[in-house]
């Protein structure tokens, strides 16, 4: 089956954003509410006074970050995005138990590098993409200002939560940034969104988050700001981030793969102390992390320090898990394990392309599936191409590309253009698909540098 898919945006003339990705200064910080009581965010004692200072991104700390067109940037998209509506509150019964977890910590936040400076695209084919609307940021239905105190936050990823019961979206944030005027910004080191949005016709619509509820909005300390969902545990001397890069359900369990940062480098790079695995018995209520998923850099395990998990085709009775280097410049591999053994590393099967075989227990062993340079991935089976789709931006162009392939494993054709980073300048990256749309319309979240807030994309398969 022949496809064709690549960019048609329209824009809006505005003014052009600031290309910091900073989120408190300027405009948007003026224009931000106050919130009615301030909270800071729980010191590692459990105990938060009331402005007391916590880790931050120090301002225009991100000034690598490509410069806007004007008159191009959708990083005010208001001329594009519906007025705010009102968020029906989700009825929820809430689980338990409930996981141990390591004690909230103070983050240290430090600046992320910008995407890769962009180079020439790859051709184009026929329009078939548009924006949605914002998913998070000052511009949001969802008003995640007023209503979960994020001001700023990227990635977004999407995964399916697997309750028949009350089924819904979960959508994982990288480094969080709350209200600009309060000491520290309540920066966090992630967040979490649930949602049961199938129409997607404005953004991902989300609920109100309620106080140890596992079926609002999201994960909240007290009405009105998402608490950090992953805290540290104390396995590395130097961590900055936090980061989610997959998430996926098993078992009526939500698990979801994170790295831990150690630095943020040079555009498109950074260095990881560990990669592993959360997990959440509550629908990302509460979470603990299973140490032996620890995956250090080494014997293999440094080309699945970020991940993506994916639920397979009919008929595979494993799941799959790919794995990229830290920062954007590598390629992909595979592994694979039966769902009801995640948490063991010992069991997974890694692709080996030169033996055309799956090694057990080796990273070491697996070989490219897809080739770099590649930033965060997203992979999904979609059932319009009956075709694997990997979508993800190429660490070249900056350009998000997706490619084909009728197994995990492989061969995964060419890439095609599906957002240029020429129609939305200030930074594009982590294009994570949207778990509904596995047919012939692709939604997914699309992070922008510039505005570092995260907006929903659609795409039409021809």
């Amino acid at each position: 089956m022949a496809l064709a898919v690549a960019i048609g945006l329209g824009f809006a003339t505005v003014v052009a954003a600031p290309a910091n990705a900073e989120p408190c200064e300027g405009a948007a910080a003026a224009a931000q509410p106050l919130p009615t009581q301030a909270f800071e965010i729980p010191s590692p004692s459990g105990i938060s006074p009331l402005n007391r200072p916590i880790g931050h991104r120090p301002n225009g700390a991100n000034d690598a970050a490509p410069t806007p067109k004007p008159g191009l940037l959708p990083a005010i998209i208001k001329a594009l995005t519906p007025p705010a509506m009102p968020i029906q509150q989700q009825a929820a019964v809430v689980p338990s138990p409930t996981p141990g977890g390591a004690t909230p910590q103070q983050p240290s936040a430090v600046p992320k590098p910008a995407p890769v400076p962009a180079a020439a695209p790859i051709p184009a084919a026929p329009a078939g993409t548009s924006i949605v609307g914002w998913v998070t940021g000052p511009d949001s239905p969802n008003q995640t200002i007023q209503r979960f105190a994020i001001t700023g936050t990227d990635l977004g990823i999407m995964w399916d939560n697997g309750d028949a019961s009350n089924d819904q979206v979960l959508m994982a944030f990288g480094d969080t940034n709350g209200y600009c005027q309060i000491p520290g910004k309540q920066w966090r080191y992630n967040a979490l969104f649930r949602s049961s949005d199938r129409s997607l016709a404005k953004t991902v619509a989300v609920p109100n988050g309620v106080p140890s509820n596992a079926y609002s909005g999201s994960p909240v300390w007290r009405p009105g700001i998402s608490k950090q969902i992953i805290n540290t545990i104390n396995q590395a001397p130097q961590e900055t981030g936090i980061i989610p890069t997959a998430g996926v359900a098993v078992g009526g369990k939500q698990f979801l793969n994170f790295m831990s940062i150690r630095s943020w480098d040079s555009n498109g790079a950074w260095t990881t102390n560990f990669s592993a695995i959360a997990m959440s018995p509550d629908n990302g209520e509460t979470w603990g992390v299973y140490p032996g998923t620890i995956r250090a850099p080494g014997g293999g395990n440094e080309n699945f320090q970020m991940g993506a998990f994916l639920k397979p085709g009919p008929g595979d009775p494993y799941l799959y898990s790919f794995g990229t280097p830290n920062g954007r410049g590598g390629s992909a591999y595979v592994a694979r394990v039966s769902p009801a053994l995640i948490p063991d590393l010992t069991k997974y099967e890694y692709w080996n392309n030169d033996q055309q075989a799956w090694v057990p227990g080796d990273p070491g062993a697996a070989t490219p599936v897809i080739p770099g340079p590649m930033g965060e991935l997203s992979v999904q089976y979609n059932t319009y191409l009956k075709q694997y789709l990997a979508l993800y931006c190429n660490g070249g162009s900056n350009d998000v590309v997706l490619r084909t392939a009728p197994t995990p494993q492989g061969p995964w054709g060419p890439e095609q253009l599906v957002v240029s980073h020429s129609e939305i300048p200030g930074g594009i990256y982590a294009p994570f698909l949207h778990p509904w749309s596995t047919g012939k319309e692709l939604y997914y979240n699309l992070s922008l540098w510039s505005a570092y807030n995260v907006m929903l994309m659609h795409t039409h398969l021809a």
